[in-house]
């Protein structure tokens, strides 16, 4: 298992975290998400290493953005 937080901008409620959490859990192998709105981040668990363009274009499909 492989686990990578990433910041996200423009997250302000739970809602927000459904959106985001909802996109990256639908990312073949991906086990669990765990969003910090207040921290800006979105921690992946995954049973194989991702590619960073993969959880790009869900948090972007979820109206959000990934931050270096």
């Amino acid at each position: 298992m492989t686990e990578t937080t990433y910041g996200v901008s423009g997250m302000a409620c739970g809602h927000c975290a459904a959106f985001v959490t909802e996109e990256i859990e639908r990312i073949p192998g991906v086990g669990a998400v765990a969003v910090d709105v207040e921290g800006g981040t979105v921690t992946v668990t995954s049973d194989r290493d991702l590619d960073v363009a993969e959880v790009r274009a869900a948090v972007e499909e979820a109206g959000y953005e990934l931050t270096p």
